[in-house]
């Protein structure tokens, strides 16, 4: 794979580096008219859209930076089943309808598999994930939970014990784990610019650097950005934690809802091709199962992408890099010889529950937001039932939008240090 040059170690996204995008879409600069205004150029956005263009429908899309800026070209590359609050979900549904919610999840990785494919986008797709427990007690918790999933969805996993462990991965850090066939990692950009290419050949008309200032809630709804406006029937807010960055209080009622969390990444140097093979069987992607966990795997240019040191305090880290390489070499001490000339990162959306938050704001305005880490194959998916609810399919939506959220505390005085406490919580369970 050829890359361009290496930025800074402060500012450097590998993603960047190892993608041509295309020119970018011009702003809006007039008034238009669409059927269907989205707002917000990631996952959730670009699938609505495709969607909608492909039953009939008018879409303007617009982005207030460029296609996949957020979330969307920064994750961790890891397509994942389930919802991170499948347990919250579970006490709030029926046994029939958290069965109905776990199958979405799974056609979630179905789809994303088939636009891959229909689109023809190159996006590195692997196959298989693990996820691991670092002592007996969280390896107790992971075994639980893999019984749990195949009794009550039927859905399985294979389970490593401690005898095996090390056959999987080059560590002696875990103490078992649990391998899932289905999931798997990707190129996270390549997918999303994939699916914008996508969207433009069906119709969708992509605008980037139209950052939108106001929301005209109305039965003729009109969404305005400082140089232009779209009259629509229909909205879908998808710019989860951006949503607000720039132009104002767009709906803060959604805001209260979320708390953005700064997740980090850093890129090796590559490995030799066998030295690389040899830390991760089958190239899976890889997690623990702690709250505040690590998350890596192989690129295909046997580079190691590994993230870690979540912030909870909305600031960025100053020893961003020193942090996540300890992290990495906590877990393989064995790369201690390797560079790290990429670092990147940036906020994702996480609800208190962290199941995700789909709903309306009024019958023609639509919201998707609270993926709390499994977005890559599920925020597309919401893009799909979004799609379905306007054109009046509207079950699974409505199941979906039926869970309840707590809001974060008002005001930052107290909202960080009460966060900061939670988490401060769940990490020292994380030693135990």
């Amino acid at each position: 794979m050829l890359l361009k040059k290496e930025a800074g170690l402060n500012d450097s996204s590998y993603y960047e580096a190892s993608v041509d995008r295309p020119s970018a879409a011009p702003p809006l600069k007039e008034r238009i008219a669409a059927d269907v205004c989205v707002v917000g150029g990631g996952y959730a956005g670009l699938s609505a859209a495709l969607d909608l263009a492909r039953r009939g429908y008018a879409v303007a899309l617009l982005e207030a930076r460029r296609i996949g800026w957020g979330a969307s070209g920064r994750n961790g590359g890891q397509v994942i089943v389930g919802y991170a609050g499948q347990a919250a979900m579970e006490r709030q549904l029926a046994p029939d309808e958290a069965r109905r919610a776990w199958d979405i999840s799974v056609e979630s990785l179905h789809l994303l598999r088939e636009r891959i494919e229909e689109c023809a986008i190159d996006c590195d797709y692997t196959p298989g994930y693990l996820t691991l427990a670092v002592n007996a007690r969280k390896a107790r918790a992971l075994d639980e939970w893999v019984r749990h999933l195949e009794s009550a969805y039927g859905y399985a996993m294979r389970w490593i014990g401690s005898a095996d462990i090390r056959n999987w991965i080059a560590s002696e850090q875990f103490h078992a784990g649990a391998f899932d066939p289905l999931s798997g990692h990707l190129h996270p950009l390549k997918y999303c610019l994939g699916v914008a290419q996508a969207a433009r050949a069906a119709g969708v008309r992509i605008f980037e650097d139209s950052a939108v200032v106001h929301v005209e809630r109305s039965d003729k709804p009109v969404v305005k950005t400082t140089t232009g406006e779209v009259a629509c029937r229909f909205v879908v807010l998808a710019g989860n934690v951006y949503l607000d960055q720039y132009g104002g209080a767009l709906a803060p009622e959604l805001m209260r809802r979320i708390i953005p969390v700064g997740t980090y990444i850093i890129a090796t140097e590559p490995l030799q091709h066998e030295r690389a093979d040899g830390l991760i069987r089958q190239r899976a992607a890889v997690s623990d199962n702690n709250f505040a966990l690590d998350y890596f795997r192989l690129s295909s240019d046997d580079r190691l992408l590994f993230g870690g040191g979540d912030a909870f305090s909305g600031s960025t880290p100053p020893d961003l890099v020193d942090h996540v390489r300890r992290r990495m070499l906590a877990v393989f001490p064995q790369l201690a010889d390797l560079a790290v000339p990429y670092s990147w990162g940036g906020f994702v959306d996480i609800t208190i529950n962290h199941a995700p938050d789909f709903g309306r704001l009024r019958s023609n305005i639509y919201y998707l937001q609270g993926f709390s880490g499994h977005g890559l194959a599920l925020a597309g998916m919401a893009g799909r039932i979004v799609a379905e609810a306007i054109a009046g399919q509207a079950e699974r939506f409505d199941l979906l939008s039926r869970i309840r959220h707590f809001p974060f505390p008002r005001g930052a005085w107290i909202r960080k240090p009460a966060v900061a406490l939670g988490v401060l919580y769940y990490r020292l369970r994380d030693l135990v």
